[in-house]
């Protein structure tokens, strides 16, 4: 039998991080963290490390559910918030180098046009009310006493107050980055306009009203999308305006932003600022050329030319009714008479009527002349002999000459042949009607 091979010892102790006992050579360098010896902890002193660990672990889920439990009363009950986190996130803020015209002509402006508007505008022009003001009324009823106080603080958390109120300091500052986490739950919030108020939004950066008002336009039903725009944006931008004579380009961008929400917009900027009827000339060419430029759905845009029609006149709303004229849509029937009244309740008018006036009623007729009844064009030419303009009514008139009535074929004038006349393909007889509701809710 074959003698058993006896083992080779390695005379060097094992070495658990693997060292080579065959190099001689030594480390010129410190050994890295994880070559490090070891250095073990006594049993006693490891069990009184673990005891101290759980106790602060408790501490700290106490101290969480106790926050909690005062947050909860301010959330609805919501499935879940779309947040779009990572576009919000990577936010890289605007140019200071960038148009702060942002795509709207200053030569639009007419000062002969300012002078002839200011006839029609409010004489006692309401104050513009802002959130704020809202929260201040409702603190004030519940509570007498706090009347005194510049900006009262409403009734909740005293986590909640402190957590919002570093929330607006940071967006007063906020030029490009993330968005606190806090904020972005606001949507959720059934106090969500108090928690608003906190932030004091009338301090907020440009920038950091853009992000909001991405946010909200995203997570906000229409109401209240509505609701904000109409207490914290409209303010903001019709201040920026009063100020600097233009708007900020941030500003300009939360508005077409905010077009998202077209029943909000309508709800919450337009109509407002028509009804208010303190709208300037240069309000008007710059919310306007949002309106031109962003497309909006047909039935939204009939809806908003129906009610800018009924509105009581100031000069500005000739100017929003072009824009949606221009916009070439089939306009139901209902929508086309509103117009034709709209422009007929100038007919005793003594005062002298603004060139967008003239310029409105005819991409009225240009576009719908034949939509229009004909005792609608004999109304119409009535009204052009007291109210003209030497330029522009002699084209008002020679569209109305040149055009067939409501119902009528196109067989019927097929020897028509002035240059500007257009055959209307588009608009056929069955036509759709809109709903009763001043506007369709999302």
């Amino acid at each position: 039998m074959a003698k058993r091979k006896e083992r080779i010892h390695n005379p060097e102790p094992f070495d658990p991080y693997g060292a080579d006992p065959a190099k001689t050579k030594k480390r010129s360098k410190a050994p890295k963290r994880h070559q490090q010896e070891e250095k073990f902890i006594a049993p006693t002193l490891s069990s009184k490390i673990m005891k101290e660990a759980l106790l602060q672990r408790k501490e700290e889920e106490e101290e969480v559910e106790a926050h909690d439990g005062a947050a909860a009363a301010l959330f609805e009950d919501v499935p879940s918030v779309r947040e779009d986190a990572d576009d919000i996130d990577e936010f890289a803020g605007f140019s200071e180098t960038q148009s702060q015209f942002a795509g709207y002509d200053e030569e639009e402006i007419n000062e002969e046009d300012e002078r002839l508007m200011e006839a029609f505008l409010s004489k006692e022009p309401g104050q513009q009310k802002t959130l704020a003001d809202l929260i201040v009324q409702r603190i004030k009823e519940k509570d007498a006493s706090v009347a005194t106080e510049n900006r009262p603080v409403p009734k909740l958390d005293k986590s909640i107050i402190d957590i919002y109120k570093g929330v607006g300091t940071h967006l007063s500052k906020y030029t490009v980055g993330k968005i606190p986490k806090a904020f972005k739950h606001i949507p959720s919030m059934q106090l969500w306009e108090e928690v608003l108020y906190i932030t004091e939004p009338e301090n907020w950066s440009p920038n950091a009203l853009y992000q909001a008002t991405r946010i909200f336009a995203s997570n906000f039903g229409a109401k209240k999308a509505e609701r904000f725009y109409k207490l914290v944006l409209l303010p903001r931008v019709r201040e920026d305006i009063r100020k600097n004579k233009r708007l900020h380009f941030a500003l300009y961008q939360t508005l077409k932003k905010a077009l998202y929400k077209p029943a909000a917009f309508f709800k919450g900027i337009l109509f407002p600022l028509c009804e208010s009827r303190t709208c300037t000339l240069r309000e008007a060419v710059i919310i306007g050329s949002i309106i031109e430029k962003v497309s909006i759905p047909p039935l939204h845009s009939s809806v908003a030319l129906l009610k800018l029609s009924g509105m009581e006149y100031c000069g500005t709303t000739s100017y929003f009714i072009k824009l949606f004229l221009e916009k070439k849509y089939a306009l139901p029937y209902r929508v086309v008479d509103a117009v034709v009244d709209h422009f007929m309740r100038f007919f005793n008018e003594t005062r002298v009527m603004p060139v967008i006036w003239h310029q409105s009623l005819l991409a009225f007729v240009q576009r719908y002349k034949n939509e229009l009844q004909k005792e609608d064009k004999d109304n119409l030419r009535n009204l052009l002999e007291r109210q003209k303009h030497k330029l522009v009514t002699p084209e008002i008139i020679r569209e109305l000459d040149h055009s067939r009535n409501r119902g009528e074929k196109e067989e019927d004038l097929m020897s028509i042949t002035s240059p500007v006349y257009v055959i209307n393909k588009t608009i056929e007889e069955d036509r759709f009607d809109i709903p009763d509701v001043p506007m369709e809710e999302d």
